[in-house]
């Protein structure tokens, strides 16, 4: 029996020396490591998928500033790799590691989950982003160890086999828990109605981190059987320290020697101070793949906004703005094959993409063909927007729920309505006001009883509504943007003042009586309006549709559907080529760049060159982040078309600098540079 004292936790290498002649059994602690995979990859994409929307609808941000924390939250998430790797390899050991960065993982999901839930009382925007960078460094911190660990179980080179069977194992537990997650979580948060929301992002939050929790205990289960060993110093640290001294040596001396870093042979090694050229000379490449990062990384956050503007109804379902993004995964898993065994050699038979780096150029061209088609979808959508209300300018609708003409003046707004029709509006989307004042609003009616005047407090840039009851008139400040997650939205003006519900199959929202506020619907669809009165009306609310819905008990006009803002025409599937796009440019730039920098690596060095390709992920949402802060563009196309010329002259240099590279291999590694 294995000792699981933290003092003996560490293995030492079997004596054996027949091993060689023995069929190894399969290492059992793989299925504790797998699993735990499967669970943490659920656990941070359910997350992710909804997170841009919690921004938005929840914490209130801007779609460019929830843009910025998203991909601030997506650089750190790749940052702190090297951090867990250094961490790793020079002090816990992985298993450790895993462990104790995991307890961090898990509180941030739970603190995120709890901060969601407004009856809680957390101040919800500054516990989220603690909440996000938890997260950030738990899933970073264990993301060099997991895999590492996994193959650590094995013993070389005897389970080569069943090491490349792990693999496979492990990549399936990736993609199988990113694309059950990235379905379920949006389901989740938009069909449970939690704390009197039309949504429960807590319930949507708290799945991840009940997975996370159960990813950590099964790790720990697996104690007693893995194979730990003892952290051997991480490449990194040495690696600096060797750069570091080179460049100290080189300002200090004036002796000529051929390279900078010769300057470190004296105490390094000429070994290592080779191997570091040689690394340097891939790592020069890695200069121009962060712009690919910031193209990729966008469709958790620009493509998801795309989608929320679209109509994601197919008939038997309605596809949610997040759900899209359940599409990549899919195509990997498709593309990955068909890449490997077609397209590929097909491509090789013409004599083209034969090396790594031609692969990666067309990959980097294709993420720029992928921007060109979102930001062609996006100049659809926005020709599809509503007209807001501009500085300098008000909007302003006049509602009339009675059975009786109804007339307006606003002498002060140069306003003369002879006529609003029973069940009729005004609407006037361009009346110049500037700054803020109370303006007056006369309203006169031959078979109704109103006061004669009403003051409106009116302020420039913003829209205003105008109705009354059998009780007596009232105003409200309108909203005519889009809503945030692509739901319906409906105002509700009863001129009897009642309490109205909505209910279409499962789905119902109530009205109290004289609430006219603007509330959101839970689905798209003709609903049933239910009246206090035992009577029932009908009427259509589509995605992203925004309507006022006027009641009366007049017997020939008793309801009458207003579309504020128009529904969503454009339909999400057109989003589909885009995705298509940028998964193939995904393979044939992403897996080919890993395949690249391995075979490229010195053998000392392939950790540290693994570790800087998951930096330029991290650096490309660095780009993101600062183009956003900026805010160039109003526009979502324009920063789609901007998106698109950075990396076709990224590319540009890329290829350059691809045609100037000799590649190596193992016998003339030392001997090229």
């Amino acid at each position: 029996m294995k000792s699981t004292d933290p003092e003996e936790i560490f293995d030492k290498e079997s004596p054996d020396d027949n091993r060689e002649t023995k069929k190894l059994p399969y290492p059992k602690s793989v299925f504790f490591i797998v699993s735990n995979e499967f669970c943490e990859r659920f656990s941070y994409y359910g997350m992710r998928t909804i997170l841009v929307i919690y921004l938005t609808n929840i914490l209130l941000y801007s779609e460019a500033d929830a843009k910025i924390v998203y991909h601030t939250f997506t650089m750190f998430v790749y940052f702190f790799p090297v951090l867990g790797a250094i961490l790793s390899d020079s002090y816990l050991g992985k298993f450790n590691t895993i462990l104790y960065v995991s307890m961090i993982y898990a509180a941030g999901s739970i603190l995120l989950a709890l901060a969601s839930a407004e009856p809680v009382g957390l101040p919800q925007n500054e516990f989220s982003i603690v909440g996000l960078l938890l997260i950030a460094i738990g899933t970073g911190g264990i993301k060099p160890c997991v895999s590492a660990f996994g193959g650590d179980q094995f013993i070389l080179p005897q389970q080569e086999m069943q090491l490349a069977l792990f693999f496979s194992l492990f990549y399936f537990s990736i993609n199988a828990g990113s694309l059950i997650s990235t379905f379920l979580t949006p389901v989740l948060r938009n069909d449970v109605h939690c704390f009197g929301q039309d949504s429960c992002f807590p319930l949507a939050f708290a799945v991840p981190g009940v997975l996370m929790i159960m990813s950590i205990v099964i790790f720990a289960c697996g104690k007693p059987i893995y194979k730990v060993k003892r952290p051997e110093g991480n490449v990194v640290v040495k690696v600096a320290k060797c750069i570091t001294y080179a460049v100290r040596n080189k300002i200090s001396s004036n002796e000529k020697k051929d390279h900078w870093m010769d300057y470190a042979e004296d105490k390094y090694g000429v070994k290592l101070v080779d191997d570091i050229k040689a690394t340097l000379h891939v790592l020069v490449l890695y200069l121009p793949l962060p712009i690919f990062w910031a193209l990729y990384d966008q469709q958790g956050s620009g493509w998801t906004f795309q989608a929320v503007r679209m109509n994601g109804d197919i008939g038997f379902y309605t596809i949610l703005p997040d759900q899209v993004q359940v599409v990549n995964p899919l195509l990997i898993l498709a593309f990955i094959p068909l890449f490997t065994y077609s397209i590929y050699p097909m491509l090789a038979r013409c004599g083209l993409l034969k090396t790594s780096l031609q692969r990666m150029t067309c990959g980097g061209f294709l993420a720029a063909v992928a921007f060109a088609v979102s930001a062609v979808v996006s100049i659809a959508l926005e020709s599809t927007y509503p007209v807001l209300p501009s500085p300098g300018n008000i909007q302003l609708r006049i509602y009339n729920p009675s059975a009786c003409d109804l007339s307006v003046d606003a002498p002060e707004l140069n306003l003369s309505i002879s006529k609003v029709a029973p069940l009729g509006y005004y609407e006037n989307k361009y009346i110049d006001f500037q700054g803020s004042k109370n303006v007056s609003f006369l309203l006169k009616s031959d078979c109704l009883t109103l006061a004669k005047e009403m003051e409106v407090p009116l302020e420039e840039q913003n829209a205003f509504g105008i109705s009354f009851t059998k009780d007596g008139h009232f105003w409200y400040k309108d909203s005519v943007a889009k809503s945030e997650d692509g739901y319906p939205k409906v105002r509700t003006l009863d001129y009897m003042n009642r309490a109205i519900t909505y209910k279409m199959d499962s789905n119902s929202l109530t009205v109290d009586a004289g609430n006219h506020s603007l509330k959101s619907v839970p689905r798209p669809g003709t609903y049933t309006i239910e009246k206090s009165d035992d009577t029932s009306l009908m009427v259509d609310l589509k995605l992203g549709g925004t309507y006022t819905v006027m009641i009366n008990d007049d017997s020939t006009a008793r309801i009458s559907s207003i579309t504020i803002t128009e529904p969503n025409s454009v339909h999400i599937l057109w989003l589909l080529p885009q995705y298509f796009i940028i998964t193939a440019a995904e393979i044939m730039f992403s897996i080919t760049g890993l395949e690249f920098s391995y075979s490229q690596a010195p053998s000392t060095m392939k950790s540290l060159l693994q570790a800087c390709f998951l930096l330029t992920t991290a650096f490309g949402n660095l780009i993101i982040v600062i183009i956003e802060s900026a805010k160039i563009f109003e526009k979502q196309s324009n920063d789609f078309f901007l998106y698109t010329g950075l990396m076709v002259a990224d590319m540009l240099i890329f290829t350059y600098m691809a045609m100037k590279y000799k590649y190596v291999t193992l016998n003339n590694m030392q001997t090229t540079f």
